[in-house]
């Protein structure tokens, strides 16, 4: 199996333990608040990232004139977009989110490119994403819940709406500092200053969780959210989309909400409609298109003149 194959069954399984932490986290509200419950997730995951990163690299720092750069990336990409992933969900369907979430992230991602890097955009991938855009639709869309244009839900439509686009911005500044560092040292640094900027939101609400009655499930959750969804997905997330491209990765990002439905099914028997069943199907062969492109067509993504 080569790299690039490697890269995309890497980017697979980070989006469907993303998915998976849609309903974990559903678990981890009924004692944390919202908040403090992101900043151990992303505060408890600084100290393993800069662990591996000493022990892989030798080293921990970067240089102080590059600091006010990665500080900005990690204020946008992690405080701001978990804090408004939370709002967004209060104030809107669940299905709403999830479409104005997932839906346009890869098309901004393709439209802001162009200030970043330079990616081809083929037209297999043009093809694979809009079978790709249909097929996340249908699973979103056959949930109970639909989708509403109601103007009661217009701000959390909104929020949602945000941050397809602010996620695309986040994930092409990462892929231009990696060509400066590696994937290991963009994502411990953008953790920690994303953490840092966290701890103000989280003042006045560290007395609303019991803490000493938290018990193994509470502790398997935090687990898993710290290892799993922060220090092992984001650095097989930021490598493997250096090496396929922004553009590309971003489309297996709709393995999320397909992850979260069939989370949903074992874990608080929701049920799960044909129309979820055929939008999966669907985009997995979108997918599958994407990743079948012809060798010609791969373009190794370089810094855009604008960085």
């Amino acid at each position: 199996m080569n790299k690039a194959w490697l890269s995309y069954c890497g980017l697979i399984l980070v989006a469907v333990s993303w998915g998976v932490n849609f309903g974990v986290s559903r678990l981890a509200m009924e004692s944390f608040h919202p908040i403090v419950f992101t900043l151990l997730r992303f505060g408890l995951a600084v100290p393993f990232f800069f662990i591996l990163l000493k022990w892989k690299e030798g080293s921990i720092g970067i240089p102080w004139r590059l600091v006010p750069k990665i500080a900005l990336v990690g204020l946008l990409g992690v405080t701001a977009l978990e804090i408004i992933v939370m709002y967004a969900i209060k104030f809107t369907t669940l299905a709403n989110a999830s479409l104005l979430n997932v839906a346009p992230w890869p098309i901004f991602a393709a439209l802001l490119s162009p200030l970043f890097i330079k990616e081809a955009i083929t037209p297999k991938l043009i093809i694979g994403g809009a079978i790709c855009l249909f097929g996340v639709s249908f699973v979103i869309l056959g949930g109970e819940e639909g989708f509403s244009l109601s103007s009661d839900l217009m701000i959390g439509n909104a929020m949602a709406l945000s941050i397809s686009i602010i996620g695309p911005l986040f994930n092409l500044s990462s892929m231009s500092l990696m060509r400066q560092f590696s994937a290991l040292r963009v994502s411990t640094w953008t953790i920690f200053f994303g953490a840092i900027f966290i701890v103000p939101f989280t003042i006045g609400r560290w007395g609303e969780t019991e803490w000493g009655r938290l018990q193994f499930e509470q502790y398997g959750i935090i687990f898993y959210n710290v290892l799993i969804c922060t220090v092992l997905a984001f650095i097989v997330w930021n490598a493997s989309m250096y090496r396929v491209g922004a553009t590309r990765s971003n489309f297996f990002r709709y393995a999320v909400p397909a992850s979260a439905v069939i989370t949903g099914y074992f874990m608080f028997d929701e049920s799960i409609a044909m129309m979820q069943i055929a939008g999966a199907a669907l985009m997995a062969v979108g997918l599958i298109w994407i990743t079948i492109d012809r060798k010609k067509e791969r373009v190794t993504p370089t810094l855009s003149k604008n960085v």
